[in-house]
């Protein structure tokens, strides 16, 4: 089995990324993930946009790089020796140290299990900003990386990418860059990203784990009467009625449909989905109003 670690600071796209991975190769896969949030959201949006079954593992109790290490050594050790995939993709939290999750990875190393050199995926949009609040953090996960995509560049000029290449080059001189956003890839690319083993090597240095000034509050069985109170939701949440969210993310239920939303640092998107989606939501930031988000959302 073949480990591949997708890090990436919050709303980075790194399931995005995961979902146009599993499409383009069609291996077996296996994936783990590990949610900074009450209850698993990206799980199902993964599962229910693929062609073939992806066995899905889902951690929510904490982060891998540091609370939940047990855990998480004891979840890919079962998933080696029972199911056995070719490929098992692991997507820490956004706010995990990727340091110690490949050092940790390292550890339970053996015949059977061989790390792939991980990959970053930056948020080009909020790069500076994330970069200026969360510096530790972000940093680490761009030092200890082999490969680093940028993601939603759509806005951005060449200009303007190449600047943000040149700035995340200076954090790790070694690592390969991706300034073309990965839709533009070719198959080849894609396989490419599962064969990349050579001669990458486990940190050794254990990093002081890095506990972000985010709460987080999850909701189940999310409901609303219209996508119009959807849109009022989504822009109450940028303006700040519900607390200083930094990200949101799930599916609510309107009628018979399921729809699934996104908000990252101030903007949002919505889309539509299949029925087979858990209608969960997840809201992470500061000065969090539970009991305002529950009454919004129909949880009480």
């Amino acid at each position: 089995m073949q480990i591949l670690v997708i890090s990436g600071f919050l709303g980075a796209g790194k399931t995005t990324f995961i979902k146009k991975l599993v499409e383009m190769t069609r291996e077996s896969f296996a994936i783990l993930e590990n949610e900074y949030g009450e209850v698993p959201v990206d799980g199902s949006f993964i599962r229910d946009s693929a062609d073939k079954e992806v066995n899905i593992w889902e951690l929510t109790e904490g982060c891998i790089c540091c609370s939940v290490k047990s855990d998480f050594a004891s979840s890919i050790l079962t998933i080696a020796n029972t199911l056995n995939p070719k490929y098992l993709i692991v997507e820490p939290t956004g706010v995990g140290m990727l340091s110690n999750i490949m050092r940790n990875i390292g550890q339970i190393q053996y015949s059977r299990i061989e790390l792939l050199k991980p990959i970053t995926v930056i948020d080009a949009s909020c790069f500076a900003s994330d970069m200026m609040e969360y510096k530790e953090i972000y940093c680490d996960q761009i030092a200890s990386t082999s490969k680093i995509i940028f993601s939603k560049t759509e806005q951005l000029t060449q200009n303007e990418v190449q600047f943000l290449a040149d700035a995340v080059r200076r954090l790790n001189k070694n690592a390969t860059i991706e300034p073309e956003h990965y839709s533009k890839k070719n198959q080849d690319w894609w396989m490419h990203l599962l064969e990349d083993s050579s001669g990458y090597s486990v940190l050794l240095k254990t990093r002081k784990d890095v506990s972000p000034d985010l709460d987080n509050i999850g909701f189940e069985n999310v409901r609303l009467q219209s996508v119009g109170d959807l849109v009022c939701l989504l822009e109450e949440t940028i303006r700040g009625n519900y607390g200083m969210i930094r990200r949101a993310k799930g599916c609510v239920r309107i009628d018979d449909f399921q729809i699934r939303f996104d908000v990252v640092d101030g903007a949002y998107s919505i889309t539509g989905i299949s029925e087979n989606t858990a209608v969960n939501a997840v809201f992470i930031g500061k000065a969090l109003n539970r009991h305002l988000l529950q009454k919004r959302l129909g949880c009480i």
